[in-house]
Parts: C-alpha cells; structure tokens; sequence
C-alpha cells in the first residue's frame, strides 16, 4: 500500500523523539538507527537532483523514530562533512574517552577478567607517579570493555582460548560416505573401576564412522592407553565378523590429534599396510574432530553418569565426592556394560545429524561398497616387527627369553620371523621371512607359576616403597587392552628363572634376612666374673676370655683368691 504523504507545515502534527520512537514505523530501534545513514544518503541525491521535499523528509522521519528538524539537522551536517552521512546522529567521539589500551588488555588476562580488580591495580599505578595520573571509573571501565572487546575477547582474557573458542563461529563438513573419514581419540572416563582391589579410572580408545556416526571399534585399558590399545581398537574396527560387524572394513582416512600413541611407528606402519591415509590433526583443535570429540561427551552425559563410582566434576581446588559405601563395578563388568551401549548407540540412537535414522539404518542404506581385510592379515599388519631368528632345539630367542611352540617340532634350523604385540610378552607370532605365511604362535618356555610372579610383585612393592615411588610405580603398570569383556589383564609375563633371580636379589639385598646374630657365639667370661649358668652355657668354650687387671697375678697355678661363683659347693 503506497503511503499518503502529507504537505502540511513542518509543524503539522509533529511530535517529539521520544514519541516518534514508539511508533518509528514498527522497525526495532538498532533496525532504524541502521537505516539511518541509507535514508540519510538517499536524501542527499534528492537534494543533489532538485527532487527533495519536506515531505521526503517527513517520511524519513517517521520510519526512523525521530523528528523532522532532527532529519533536516543531520542533512546540515552531512552537506558541510561527507563523512556525517555514514553515521548520522552518533554522538561525536571525543579525544578524552577513554579505550582500552595493551595495559589494561594485560591486566585483564593476569586477573582473569576480574574488572574491580583491574580497576584497584590502576588506582594503585596511578597513585604511585608524580603527580598522580587519571583513573577511569568502574562503570566507564565497564562500558570501554563493552564496546572496545567483542565477547569472544572478553572471554579469552578471562578463561583463555577454550572459553575463547565458545564464541567462535564453526563450519561443519559435509556427511560424505561410509568409511570415507574415520575419527579417533583416547578418552578417560570419569569413573572409577575395581581393578584387582584399586580404584582406577579406565581409557577407551575408540574409531567412529564420521559419515553415519557409528562406533565401527573400541578398547578399554585399565592404565593409562599406548599404541597397544590403538592397535586393538583398530582390529576390532577394521574386521566385520563377529562380534564387531556389520561396521569396518578400510577405511580411506583417519584423523587423529597429535598423541604420540597414534603417530608411533607401529600404528603408521598398520596404516600404511592397510592403505589408510592420516589426517594429523594440529594441536589444541579438538572442533576439527568434532564428531569423535562429540562421542565423548555424550558417553559420559548418557551412559557413565548412572554407574556407580562415577567422578562427580567438583569445583576447582575440590576432590570428587562419593558414598563411602559405594560399590564400584568390576572391570570385566565395566567392559560388558559399555559394549551393551555401544551396541544402543549403534541400533537404537537416533542422532539429529542423521535426520532420524540409527547409525545402523544409515550404513545400510549407503551403497559405498566395503572394502574388507581377512582377519589374518589384520592380526599381521598391527603386530610389531622383531626381525629374524633361528629356530634352535630350545625355541626362538627373543629379548633373552626362549619361546616354544608345539608345531616347531621337526623344524630346527629354519629362519623365522618374530612379530608381536608390544607389552604382551607372553607370546610371539611367527611367520616365514620369504613368503610372509603365518607359522603360529609361541609361549613363553619355563613362564613363571602365579605364586612365583605373586611373591616377585611383593618385593617389587616393598622397594617401591622404600624408595617412595609408589604412585610412579603404579602409573607405570599397564594391562592389556579389552574389546570383549574379561578380567583386566596385567602385562609383563615372567619365566620362573627371571622370578627366582629377582626374589634372589631381592633377598639378598634384605639386612634384616642377612643378620645372623647367633653365627659367632660371644668369648668366655673372665674367670672372675660371676656369670648365670645360664649365660655362661651360650659362650664359647674354646675362645680365649679377657684378661683382668690383677696388679700381680701369680705366674703359675691357679689365683690366690679364687672366685666365687654362682652355683659352686661352698
């Protein structure tokens, strides 16, 4: 509908600023202080053309808020200076406003965005020259930091860059297609476990699919992960038999952060046998992985909150807090509870990325076809590579031990290669050095019974704790990492010989085993002496006694006072 303009006076039904902002043609205010340089700009064309006319002008006025003499005011000011038509009516800036300098940006970040602190530390530096400098009030100060710093800013100075980063704007990737990019990470769940009688909180290491958001594999470690845990959560992703499928198969990428278990040499040598290419990711960029980074938050708000032993977050500077009687979940139990909601998440969840289909139904209605690799030759690529060995008539030596197996009998004498997983030296695998066809495994020979490796971890214990390392020592020890579950399994099988040197030295080095207080049997008495029987029969009879101080003792025959001693006839 056009709007009928009236040419009435300037005077005519004119009303005030404050009234004209009530209506101001139903735009929001920061709409028409916006408007106000284009309405501004296209009256002055008009006036440059002959055109203008107070009813131009009274029509501006009324979609802007304001009144007439204010448009005809700003039209004044952008004839006599060009640049007042960029923003008409803002406030004239003034060299004495004060804005916020590096110093105070300094300030801000040394007390963590606290403005009455930053405040109290320029009163002070102030107070200190001569003569005394000009100090901003608090509510100037507070306004200077509302229009120099953007939120993002703010929150940086006082959080750092993770609370910087909130602020920020993120693009997200497209869906892609199944096993185009895999994502991975380690994360520690904020849970505590019974692990042989110890409170700990275990590590998953997990692969998920970026294009259907399915968890394709995981392992959970007791201890703190290595490339032994990246290693078995990458088979039981890649494999899609059972109880891993239908996700897996090779994928074309995998992202990762810059963890050093993820870029070990092993896990790059896997990959690249695999034909798996790597996105290394930079550091302290968790939002270019979001959807692994995604999957560990929602494990912990959807399944690890209800478990018992859960680390409540406390506040800064506080310890997590816990019933007392709190009965904590195995890990054997732990590890089949997770897999159970692994599966939920995997057939029932609807992610809103998904457009309501389960991370199941969307792999399955992805034609991308699946590119497999036979279990063998999974269990190949992710095994460490230890060279070559002679098969003797006692086994394979490897790292000073002796591994046998039942299928070596016969084959003295052959070149062999010895690939194993790193930790679990309980057992090799063998393979031939020429074809690269899998021989079978070998055992430890002579390994060390259960009371044997129970009495070495006592002693390994009690110098632990001479030597005050005990919270060291059991970060050191590592447990092999799950993806079926099972009873935590420690890492570092000993053979009975290496049990009973170490327990050897062990007692040897114990000075309360090494004193022998009975060995040398104390000298006789002097004969002068009145001794119990009952000590005089612990002497030695055949040691010379001490000599007394008689001034003139006879030179032959007994003593010319001859002692009294207990028990003699009177």
């Amino acid at each position: 509908m056009a709007r009928t303009v009236s040419h009435g006076g300037a005077g005519a039904g004119e009303t005030g600023d404050a009234a004209r902002a009530t209506t101001g043609g139903g735009l929001p205010a920061a709409s028409r202080t916006a408007l106000r340089g284009p309405a501004v700009r296209r009256l002055l064309a008009l006036r440059a053309s002959g055109a203008l006319t107070a009813g131009h002008v009274r029509v501006a006025a009324d979609a802007l808020g304001v009144s007439e003499r204010t448009v005809w005011r700003w039209l004044a000011a952008a004839g006599r200076d060009e640049a007042a038509a960029v923003e008409p009516g803002a406030r004239a800036q003034s060299g004495e406003r004060f804005t916020i300098t590096p110093e105070v940006r300094g300030l801000l970040a040394l007390w963590k965005g606290n403005v009455a602190a930053v405040h109290r530390e320029l009163t002070a530096r102030a107070a200190r020259q001569s003569p005394p400098g000009c100090v901003p009030s608090l509510t100037t100060l507070h306004r200077a930091l509302q229009r120099d710093l953007d939120p993002g800013e703010r929150a940086g100075l006082a959080g750092g860059e993770r609370a910087a980063r909130k602020h920020d704007v993120f693009l997200s990737r497209p869906r892609g297609w199944r096993n185009q990019v895999w994502e991975t990470d380690h994360v520690q769940a904020p849970l505590l476990v019974d692990v042989e009688g110890t409170a700990r909180r275990p590590w998953i290491t997990w692969f998920t699919d970026c294009a259907t958001n399915a968890i394709t594999g995981l392992a959970v470690s007791p201890g703190y992960p290595s490339r032994e845990s990246v290693l078995a959560a990458l088979r039981s992703a890649v494999l899609r038999e059972d109880p891993y499928g239908p996700f897996g198969g090779r994928p074309e990428k995998v992202r990762m952060d810059r963890g050093k278990d993820f870029l070990s040499a092993m896990v790059m040598t896997a990959l690249d046998l695999l034909d798996v290419g790597v996105e290394d990711l930079p550091a302290y960029t968790p939002h270019l992985k979001g959807t692994v980074e995604g999957l560990n938050r929602a494990v912990e708000s959807m399944f690890l909150a209800a478990l018992p032993g859960y680390a409540r977050q406390p506040r800064p500077g506080k310890r997590p807090s816990r019933p007392r009687d709190e009965i904590l979940l195995g890990f054997e139990e732990f590890t089949a509870r997770l897999l159970e909601w692994v599966q939920w998440w995997n057939t029932s969840h609807r992610p809103a990325p998904l457009g309501g289909k389960t991370p199941l139904e969307a792999w399955q209605a992805d034609p991308t076809p699946l590119r497999d690799v036979p279990a063998t030759d999974v269990w190949t690529f992710t095994l460490e590579d230890a060279g070559t060995r002679t098969l003797t008539t006692r086994g394979i030596r490897f790292r000073t031990r002796d591994y046998v197996a039942a299928w070596m009998t016969g084959k003295t004498g052959i070149r062999v290669q010895v690939r194993y997983m790193p930790h679990h030296d309980h057992r090799i695998e063998i393979f031939d050095p020429v074809t690269g066809r899998y021989l079978g495994p070998a055992d430890l020979a002579d390994q060390a019974t259960e009371e044997q490796v129970s009495a070495v971890r006592r002693v390994r214990a009690a110098r632990t704790r001479r030597l005050r390392k005990d919270l060291e020592a059991s970060q050191r020890e590592r447990y092999a990492a799950a993806t079926e579950p099972g009873p935590p399994r420690r890492l570092g099988t000993l053979s009975a010989a290496e049990a009973s040197r170490q327990l050897a030295q062990a007692t040897e080095s114990d000075l309360s085993q090494l004193a022998l207080p009975d060995l040398i049997p104390p000298a006789a008495p002097p004969l002068d002496w009145r001794t119990p029987p009952s000590l005089a029969t612990r002497a030695a009879p055949g040691l010379p006694a001490a000599t007394t101080t008689d001034p003139d003792p006879a030179p032959d025959g007994p003593p010319a006072h001859p002692p009294h001693r207990t028990g003699d006839a009177p």
